[in-house]
């Protein structure tokens, strides 16, 4: 081989080589994915926030599945596979855990939901507490099903405290979930509704805190289930809410985090 032969080759080498050492150096595009979100109808205002901010970062799509949390639990049974549930009581993920149906590393507390009582800003109705339900003008009032809905639990168990639950039995709506129970109050069809703050906070209408002492506390929880289609992404959106990012959103709905104090009454 000749000088100039040697050269020509030589060069040719070199460069086949830089191409190859680029490509290997280059980082994977990795292609956006689309997860689902099953969670409890009281985060539907806080949930549709961080989800845009989530996407807005990462690039990546949230579907949004709302409903009451015992029926979302119940999809989960039956072979539903979301890549996030948030569950407005712990109790739902626990039994999901305790049957297998649930990646139990990605337990996580987000926040505790607290109770009000609510009416359209054009109601003439000064309720102050929950004994003012019992009064004659009042005549339909709304919460979730206590049979599948967390805060129609706290609901019924703020009435018994004050031991009118039975006194009220025939003005009771029962919603599908929370949100249902809110819309029944918007429309006109009760003339009050037992809601959740997180609903309350950014809308119009009159709402007054229900003690939390009367119930059992709201903690709230997600988890990814064991047949998530994206796990991963499924926890890094978990992650994301109960980060210095999400954590101000679920603040601004009323929520009160983990490692909070509820602030005086």
């Amino acid at each position: 081989m000749n000088r100039r032969r040697f050269f020509a080759f030589a060069s040719l080498l070199l460069l086949s080589c830089t191409i190859v050492v680029g490509c290997q150096s280059k980082p994977a595009v990795q292609t956006p994915a689309t997860i689902t979100v099953s969670a409890a109808a009281d985060l539907k205002y806080a949930f549709q926030d961080l989800a845009t901010q989530w996407e807005q970062e990462t690039g990546n799509k949230v579907v949004l599945n709302f409903g009451s949390t015992g029926q979302l639990a119940q999809q989960i049974e039956r072979g539903a596979s979301p890549d996030l549930f948030a569950a407005a009581n712990k109790s739902f993920i626990e039994v999901l855990d305790q049957k297998g149906l649930i990646q139990s590393e990605t337990k996580l507390l987000y926040g505790r939901g607290r109770l009000v009582i609510w009416t359209k800003p054009n109601r003439e109705l000064a309720l102050k507490d929950l004994k003012d339900l019992t009064r004659p003008e009042i005549q339909r009032i709304a919460i979730a099903n206590p049979n599948h809905a967390p805060y129609g639990v706290a609901a019924q168990q703020s009435l018994e405290s004050i031991g009118i639950w039975q006194e009220i039995q025939p003005k009771l709506v029962l919603a599908e979930n929370i949100r249902q129970a809110q819309q029944y109050a918007e429309t006109g069809n009760v003339d009050v509704a037992l809601v959740a703050l997180s609903l309350s906070v950014h809308k119009s209408g009159k709402w007054q805190l229900i003690p939390e002492e009367l119930h059992k506390p709201l903690d709230q929880m997600m988890a990814v289930p064991k047949r998530a289609q994206h796990p991963g992404l499924g926890q890094e959106f978990a992650k994301f809410i109960d980060s210095q990012k999400g954590r101000p959103t679920m603040q601004k709905y009323g929520f009160v985090l983990p490692g909070e104090k509820i602030a005086a009454e």
